[in-house]
């Protein structure tokens, strides 16, 4: 009697593929596409192609789709067994720009290796992610135990109102049991992580006027009101000397109850300068994934080089309020808005405008794909024991999933560990995590 040939293990089958995975995150890097740069238009097209064209070789009928906002997002469908689940995978193919080339020490749309990290503007955010699904899926060939989806959209770091629009327009492009956004990453490299809860944002414009003119300040000052003194006060009012946000109606006390973030980890993942305290009487766990917290972004005021002697008629501020499961970004604005007219006093007249608002996301992690998801991570991880962490960053796209597709399960994870720099210059990946990344969702799509 003769056997069927026994198939390897899904491990040699992803180690097998990590050549590909090196092309194709060099190939993918390559498109400089940033989704709102019109010099760019060319790029981003190419790039949504290439990524159709991978998915398409490995059984998928896609479908390129331009939104509403001009992107290009990339769909498809891969059915599996009769009466299974569907899992989908989302990655985004757009990038941050790559801001001052000057600063990187390669260049970043060249995929570089460098002590042992792979170097280049979507090393990691977010086409890293984008290579772990396909190396997943090419290990995993025909032997898929469920229904596959891909979602790949085009204007994630622009906003991503085109995809949002799509899921509310076409929602059964999207309809799974389980969804994976890979666009997260672990707490720290070879730690297994899941994401359960991401801040939204709020950006609010903050504008005081003193003055009709600028006057001289040696004639006029003393007594004149300055408008960038009040707004310094004003904006001084919103942390306390612990460096807790302090705004009325937000709760500034509230305790991270997963992934512990030690505070010497974060100070060096922040790169945090010696001497420099952190801010907050929480541990950094709770500033950053559990409670409120506001930063000044921007200032509008004249440059050092370029001022006169004169007293500033007018200032303008944009803070960015990051915002934890559980607060509406609306409440969160109205909070904000009554805290500075109540603080403003006769300094100045006051206007206050929301600039951009996202909502933040809490998972449901009781449910029989996070189970599975948890035993493939942990078994991708040699048994380690996978944690829930925060993120800061907002990814409002989970939001409208989860009204869209409610009986779906949303778990976040990814290859984007804070050594990462994303957004910044000389951003990078460890291919380790593009590994680890991609073996535990080939188990996960071999087993649900």
């Amino acid at each position: 009697m003769t056997h069927p040939p026994v198939s390897p293990p899904l491990a040699e089958l992803v180690d097998a593929h990590l050549d590909r995975a090196r092309t194709d995150l060099a190939e993918s890097v390559a498109f400089a596409s940033v989704h709102d740069d019109p010099d760019r238009a060319e790029e981003n097209l190419a790039g949504a192609q290439w990524v159709a064209d991978r998915f398409t070789e490995l059984g998928f009928a896609c479908e390129v789709i331009e939104t509403s906002d001009g992107s290009r997002a990339i769909v498809g469908h891969r059915p599996g067994p009769d009466g299974a689940r569907t899992v989908a995978l989302y990655s985004h193919h757009d990038v941050q720009p790559a801001g001052d080339e000057a600063l990187w020490d390669t260049p970043p749309f060249a995929l570089t290796e460098r002590d042992g990290r792979w170097y280049g503007r979507g090393a990691a955010d977010c086409k890293g992610n984008l290579v772990a699904h396909l190396t997943a899926l090419r290990a995993v060939g025909d032997a898929a135990s469920c229904h596959v989806r891909i979602i790949v959209e085009g204007s994630e770091e622009a906003g991503g109102e085109g995809l949002d629009h799509l899921v509310r327009e076409r929602p059964e492009l999207f309809d799974a049991d389980l969804i994976l956004i890979g666009d997260t990453g672990n707490v720290a490299v070879g730690v297994p992580t899941l994401t359960t809860g991401l801040r939204g944002v709020v950006n609010v414009r903050v504008r005081i006027r003193t003055l009709e003119t600028a006057v001289h300040s040696g004639q006029f000052g003393g007594a004149a009101p300055d408008a960038m003194a009040a707004l310094i006060a004003l904006l001084a009012t919103l942390r306390d000397e612990a460096g807790d946000t302090t705004i009325d109606g937000l709760d500034g006390d509230a305790r991270w109850a997963g992934a512990d973030y030690p505070a010497e980890r974060f100070r060096t993942d922040a790169g945090v300068l010696p001497g420099v305290g952190l801010l907050g009487s929480g541990t950094p766990a709770d500033m950053v994934w559990a409670r409120p917290a506001v930063t000044v972004i921007g200032i509008d005021a004249p440059s050092v080089d370029a001022c006169a002697a004169a007293i500033i008629p007018e200032a303008t501020a944009l803070l960015n309020l990051r915002i934890p499961p559980g607060v509406r970004p609306q409440e969160a604005y109205d909070a904000l808005e009554t805290h500075l007219r109540n603080r403003i006093g006769g300094r100045g007249e006051l206007e206050v405008t929301p600039d951009a608002m996202g909502a933040p996301f809490a998972a449901k992690t009781d449910g029989p794909g996070y189970a599975a998801l948890t035993a493939a991570m942990r078994e991708a991880y040699d048994d380690a024991e996978v944690v829930h962490s925060g993120q800061g960053g907002s990814i409002p796209l989970c939001t409208v999933l989860a009204e869209t597709v409610p009986h779906a399960e949303i778990a976040l994870l990814g290859v984007e560990e804070p050594q990462c720099r994303i957004h910044a210059p000389n951003e990078s990946v460890d291919p380790g995590e593009i590994r680890r990344t991609a073996l535990a969702e080939a188990i996960l799509l071999t087993s649900f």
